[in-house]
């Protein structure tokens, strides 16, 4: 139900109330009318009684003429009826609206309880009954003629009302509209100035809201282009990592492979020359011995590039080697560190990539712990628990403030961070106390050595 309909039926409804209450008080008014007008004809009738006594006393033909000569009396009828119950007179019928009557029911409603009064004298009697007809009649004219004015009054305003209701209530279609069309999808859709206070409130407020709609949705979008260029540079950048860990494991097997057997030929080749020439040519045999020195040292600077390039122990002989050899070159390199390991893998096993990203967690760890925190102990843990490999370092050096991981110098971190979400695993790196920093990696294991087996 619209609510211009629901306007129109309370209108409707009090109008004809209202009316209704009218009419019941008019209706009440003409009953005591034409009460009124019937006990002031019993009076008339009875000061008749006094004269028609008189002329009873004469006879019936005294009765008769009198009778005849007063006529009508008005909400009376007279009857006159001989010694053998004749009826000798009787009034004549009302002139005032002949021929016409209330509806039984109305004259029910309004008319009085007829009386009777009868005068007996010795030829006769006289019968005088109080008739309201003409009254009724009144009455029933003046009650139709104010219940077509109330239906006309009730058709008027309403219809007034109607369309009055009709011209208030339209900028609500206008923004219903307006609101079906944002419903389907038209977000550009906007009101025009709305006449009432009222309207025009909501249609500014429609449009405002329209407007930051459109800001919101066009914000989404840039977010939603945003994430899939994200997403596609994070896709680029997880396969241009997977070339460049092929293309260096490629290249550190060509040195171990090639070149590092070239240059041990080398050396052998120089020494076998440095023997053979020693007695013969002691300049040619300085020149072998130091392209054999030169040839130890490039094999020396190969195979610590080597490592650097790819961890050729993580793919011959797993994680735990893998860490270890790591461990032992750095306290080579950095005799003033002491790192400590411990590795309890039990019996989990992890994928390549797993264990790729697990080696380069330790091997930037301790890279930031010596360069940027200048530590001089670290703890280096690997253990498996409840289906996932967990890599913990933790050294004693300056620590780092969180704002670091967004400096220049951290990019290390922040592409180990997306390489480990990247497996489903966790990236965690926080302070320690006294002094310190820790650094904790988490990535699940594909399943354990019974069930791959």
């Amino acid at each position: 139900m619209s609510l211009r309909l629901k306007i129109n039926l309370i209108v409707v409804a009090l109008t004809f109330v209202f009316a209704s209450a009218i009419l019941a008080l008019e209706l009440r008014s003409m009953r005591e009318s034409v009460h009124e007008e019937t006990a002031a004809a019993n009076r008339v009738a009875s000061l008749l009684q006094g004269q028609a006594l008189r002329y009873a006393a004469q006879g019936t033909p005294a009765m008769l003429a009198f009778l005849q000569s007063i006529g009508r009396i008005r909400s009376n009828d007279l009857t006159l009826f001989d010694a053998q119950g004749r009826e000798l007179y009787r009034s004549p019928p009302p002139t005032y609206k002949a021929g016409r009557d209330a509806p039984d029911w109305f004259s029910a409603l309004v008319g009085p309880t007829t009386a009777e009064q009868s005068i007996l004298f010795p030829d006769g009697k006289l019968v005088v009954q109080a008739n309201p007809s003409r009254a009724e009649v009144d009455a029933w004219d003046y009650m139709s003629s104010l219940a077509i004015g109330a239906l006309v009054f009730l058709v008027v305003v309403n219809g007034l009302v109607f369309w009055l209701v009709g011209r208030a209530v339209r900028p609500l279609g206008q923004i219903v509209h307006a609101l079906n069309q944002v419903q389907g999808g038209r977000f550009d859709t906007m009101l025009p100035p709305l006449a009432s206070t009222e309207a025009a409130a909501i249609g500014a407020a429609f449009n405002h809201m329209v407007r930051d709609l459109q800001g919101h949705i066009e914000t989404e979008r840039r977010a939603i282009r945003a994430e899939s260029q994200l997403s596609d540079s994070r896709e680029l950048s997880r396969w241009i990592d997977k070339h460049i860990e092929a293309e260096r494991r490629m290249i550190a097997r060509e040195l171990h492979d090639e070149l590092g057997q070239s240059v041990t030929a080398m050396r052998s080749m120089a020494l076998s020359i440095a023997s053979r020439v020693r007695s013969l040519d002691p300049q040619s045999e300085q020149a072998a011995r130091l392209i054999a020195d030169e040839s130890s040292r490039l094999y020396d600077a190969m195979h610590g590039i080597i490592p650097r390039l790819t961890p050729l122990v993580l793919d011959n002989f797993g994680l735990a080697e893998a860490l270890n050899d790591l461990v032992e070159r750095t306290q080579r390199t950095q005799p003033d560190v002491q790192i400590a390991l411990d590795v309890d893998l039990a019996d989990a096993v992890l994928g390549a990539d797993a264990s790729l990203a697990l080696y380069r967690a330790a091997q930037e760890g301790i890279t930031n712990a010596m360069r940027h925190g200048q530590a001089a102990r670290l703890r280096l843990t690997l253990q498996s628990s409840n289906g996932e490999v967990r890599l913990e370092l933790v050294d004693d050096g300056a620590g780092f403030a969180p704002e670091d991981l967004q400096r220049s110098g951290h990019h290390g971190l922040r592409w180990l961070a997306e390489r480990v979400q990247a497996l489903g695993g966790a990236f965690e790196i926080d302070n320690v106390q006294p002094h310190g920093a820790r650094l904790q990696v988490r990535v699940p294991a594909v399943g354990t050595k019974e069930t791959t087996t």
